[in-house]
């Protein structure tokens, strides 16, 4: 494994992320140096009409498709499939290690990367990347709008996006998949589709090596299946409807509004298929892998947060109303925050329920689940507000908003200012990120390899 490590160790020293015109201009390039050994042709078209590229190498027995900018704002993934992309097509052994066909799209969401990109280039600030921030709503994000029927809830209307990836699915049956994410602000962790014993002391030590913590406090969703620490099994659509079956009073499909992911598609076509997601983030604080006691119940900061998220959407709802007969233009970022919105107020009586009946919560938290309850679960609050700002600055012709942009940009910089004063806000080096989820993508894909030979 001396060619996996030599690779690994050889990421550059990145100070930013890519555009997309940078992402495809490489691709480009790797096609015009390797003509024989690389294929780049157009999957799709985006929503707004942008190509939708996939870069083809190998030539193995096995199909594997790796996708960056699952979400738009997590750019990390992007930049680990350009720098695999060069190292397949410049080595052949690193290629034949590996018995793959590899399809790889370094820009699943074009439109929504480029709405992103005034922050690529000024990563370590969280108040530049909560400025300039986007994320699409949920019935409009590539990951969560693949097909299902599942009880009530049927959706039929994928994107774009959606589609290209599931015309290369359809085709291709892989038997890997790679979606890359990246968290904000926290420690790593993973899902994965399968127990797999053999890479989770793989997945720690990846972390471990460059000092980056695991995220051991609140997981994202409460019915996920943790198998080994900051390891979870990937969470379904089907199980957020059974949860919500469980503990919302009405019917579960009102409320998901959207669809499937990538692997609840993607295993109709290869049951024996393994997909892996490596959460990285941008910042940490080393509270996030505290496991010691304290002396506050589970329950109550669970409580506590749901109350400080109901406020603060309440807050951000009653501006959205009180502005509404003067919005002229539609934005993206109103359609997000509109889906957000009603989202949250259709799904929290179910996550009260949850936290004031769950026997789970009825023990002593640690350290990382009262920093994640308190404080970084908190921070992605903000990012709603960073929404909400750029609605507004896209309909402040003539400076009729000048007033609402001021009141929330001082609203965003105070909270800022507020959470760098009870937070470490550890930065970590791009180079450390696009390592972790290298070496958690490459080690699983040989897994799969071995358990299919």
């Amino acid at each position: 494994m001396d060619i996996l490590k030599k690779i690994i160790e050889e990421v550059p020293e990145y100070d930013s992320f890519m555009t997309v015109d940078e992402l495809n201009e490489s691709s480009f390039e790797l096609k015009r140096k390797y003509p024989d050994t690389v294929d780049l042709f157009e999957i799709g078209r985006s929503t707004d009409g942008e190509p939708i590229y996939c870069l083809k190498l190998g030539n193995g027995k096995l199909k594997a498709l790796l996708y960056a900018f699952p979400h738009p704002n997590e750019p990390v993934g992007s930049l680990m499939l350009d720098y695999i992309s060069w190292k397949l097509a410049e080595s052949r052994e690193l290629m034949k290690l590996f018995d793959y066909t590899w399809f790889i799209i370094k820009v699943a969401d074009v439109d929504g990367a480029r709405l992103n990109e005034g922050w690529f280039k000024k990563p370590y600030s969280f108040l530049e990347y909560i400025l300039n921030y986007y994320r699409p709503a949920g019935n409009q994000q590539v990951e969560w709008t693949f097909p299902i029927d599942y009880k009530t809830l049927k959706f039929d209307s994928p994107i774009p996006e959606t589609k290209a990836l599931m015309n290369i699915i359809e085709q291709e049956k892989p038997i890997f998949i790679y979606s890359l994410h990246n968290a904000g602000f926290g420690g790593v962790y993973y899902y994965i589709t399968e127990e797999a014993h053999l890479l989770y002391p793989i997945y720690e030590k990846s972390a471990d090596d460059r000092n980056v913590p695991l995220a051991l406090g609140e997981p994202e969703v409460p019915y996920v299946k943790k198998v080994a620490d900051a390891v979870y099994m990937m969470p379904t659509t089907v199980e957020t409807y059974d949860y919500l079956e469980k503990y919302a009073d009405k019917d579960p499909a009102k409320i998901i509004k959207s669809g499937d992911s990538s692997f609840g598609y993607a295993r109709k076509f290869n049951p024996n298929l393994f997909e892996l997601v490596c959460e990285v983030p941008y910042y940490y604080d080393e509270r996030i892998e505290d496991e010691r006691e304290t002396e506050f119940i589970r329950r109550d900061l669970v409580l506590e947060f749901l109350e400080f998220q109901k406020e603060d959407m309440e807050e951000l709802e009653r501006m959205m109303e009180k502005i509404k007969d003067r919005i002229n233009v539609r934005t993206k970022f109103q359609q997000a925050l509109e889906y957000f919105v009603e989202t949250f107020k259709e799904g929290f009586p179910a996550q009260k329920k949850w936290a004031e009946t769950s026997d789970e919560l009825n023990r002593k938290a640690t350290v990382a689940e009262e920093f994640d309850n308190r404080y970084a679960a908190r921070s992605y609050s903000l990012f709603k507000w960073g929404l909400f700002l750029r609605m507004l600055k896209a309909n402040n012709e003539g400076g009729k908003f000048e007033d609402e942009i001021e009141n929330v940009e001082n609203k965003i910089k105070k909270r800022v200012q507020e959470l760098e004063e009870k937070v470490e806000f550890n930065v970590i080096p791009i180079k450390k990120l696009v390592q972790i989820q290298l070496m958690a993508g490459l080690y699983s894909m040989l897994y799969v390899q071995g358990r299919n030979s």
